[in-house]
């Protein structure tokens, strides 16, 4: 790569829907750096409530906002700005008078916050799709040979230690860098407006998908102790699961522990009366539901309690002190995950401190969408398996009728087979699993 000069920064445009930590920073490049701040409507108000000294991108542009704020910062002195190649474009610039401007500070309309609120309208979600952000984003990330940008207020602290470090300027390695998060930044944020209008329109199967996730940790290692694995989060389902799960004890999570945890708890979520599910090596190996949280537990652990050893404990109600001591007192336990923990059920799973407790907070519905399934060269997608079956299905061909706890206890199993890998066989009585069979 060919030697790249570092300009000084000299100008900077500053528009952020985030507003942490912006008056901070600006008050720090005005006053240490002596920076120039051209700012936009809210920015510019929080800017100069305290008394930052920042120009209105209206003075800066000669151009008035309008179409209520809808156009502010497309105009040719603002890209011109951004995009002007220092050393061969200032014959341009000085024609049309543009000014060069050296660092950009962006983040964009909360389009995902808005769209997840339960009463958001489509005129809502449209007016906070963000325009002239992703093209400032866009413009200064392709020209990082001259220009910073910054769309990530956790960066506002590396983009001061690099300038004081460099008497002004930020090297070019991170502004490299910086330039491929922000693109990754409006990528990101297209792909989340593209999957909302795709919900709105009801396509289970477009022609082209686009994944969203972000990193939430690296695992110690994957399947095996040989494979590297990290753990994503699908950040358009805001769905109450394993993604959204806090960890208030234990270890860190496994990748096994992660492909159990998640088996567990979408099973568990298909139950309305307290339930326990325990699962090994991603099968259930005991499930039951009864009165109770701790009686559904005992039932299920009882169903197979050699499997249960070392296995997934999930809950459909929040994890009290009886059932936490029941748990310790009776199996060695990786995980246990519930809607709710209380304290004192916590101070009981302490005594086990390798004992990873997850808390939802929420129960959550059952998994709705796709299911993914990656291939070699490709990906399987079909949509998630929400069946059900109920009294009013169920047809009888046998001589003898069934009673109804033995019809309830057949739709139990029926209830189980779903989270059992094929061919599925489950044996069941008064709510509980007396035996399961996977791959039979």
């Amino acid at each position: 790569m060919a030697q790249v000069a570092n300009p000084i920064i000299k100008r900077a445009l500053v528009s952020v829907s985030n507003k942490d930590g912006i008056v901070e920073l600006c008050s720090i490049l005005t006053t240490e750096f002596g920076i120039e701040i051209i700012s936009t409507g809210g920015t510019l108000s929080t800017l100069k409530d305290s008394n930052v000294k920042a120009k209105d991108i209206t003075e800066f542009t000669g151009f008035p906002e309008m179409m209520d704020g809808r156009v502010k910062t497309l105009h040719p002195k603002v890209h011109g700005g951004i995009l002007a190649r220092r050393g061969l474009d200032e014959e341009v610039m000085d024609a049309n008078d543009i000014l060069p401007i050296d660092l950009v500070i962006v983040n964009l309309y909360p389009f995902a916050e808005t769209i997840a609120k339960k009463d958001v309208t489509m005129e809502i979600a449209i007016e906070n799709i963000d325009i002239g952000g992703p093209s400032m984003v866009r413009s200064s990330a392709k020209n990082n040979k001259h220009v910073t940008v910054i769309v990530d207020p956790g960066d506002y602290s590396l983009l001061l230690e690099e300038m004081r470090n460099n008497e002004g300027f930020v090297a070019h390695e991170k502004r490299l860098s910086l330039a491929q998060k922000a693109f990754t930044h409006t990528a990101n944020y297209d792909t989340t407006i593209s999957g909302y209008l795709s919900s709105i329109t009801g396509e289970d199967f477009p022609d082209r998908i686009f994944a969203k996730y972000q990193k939430r940790e690296e695992m110690r290692y994957g399947e095996n102790p040989h494979q590297k694995a990290a753990f994503y989060i699908d950040e358009t389902k805001p769905v109450n699961g394993l993604g959204n799960a806090i960890q208030l004890q234990g270890k860190q999570l496994s990748y096994n522990n992660i492909a159990d945890t998640d088996a567990a708890y979408e099973c568990v979520k298909s139950f309305q009366e307290p339930t326990c599910v325990i699962v090994k090596h991603a099968n259930p190996c005991g499930i039951a539901t009864d009165k109770n949280l701790t009686e559904a537990y005992e039932k299920a652990f009882k169903g197979d309690e050699t499997s249960a050893f070392g296995g997934i404990i999930a809950l459909n109600r929040p994890l009290d002190e009886t059932t936490a001591k029941r748990i310790v007192d009776n199996q060695f336990v990786e995980v246990i995950i519930a809607p709710g923990v209380l304290d004192a059920a916590l101070e009981i799973t302490k005594s086990k401190e390798n004992v990873r407790v997850l808390d939802t907070k929420e129960l959550g519905s059952p998994e709705v969408g796709n299911k993914i399934l990656s291939v070699t060269g490709g990906l399987l997608i079909q949509n998630t398996d929400n069946a059900s079956i109920s009294l009013e299905d169920l047809k009888i061909v046998s001589k003898r009728k069934p009673t109804d706890e033995e019809i309830n206890d057949c739709l139990f199993a029926w209830k189980v087979c779903k989270f059992v890998k094929s061919n599925a066989i489950v044996y069941a009585k008064n709510n509980q699993t007396i035996g399961i069979g996977a791959g039979q």
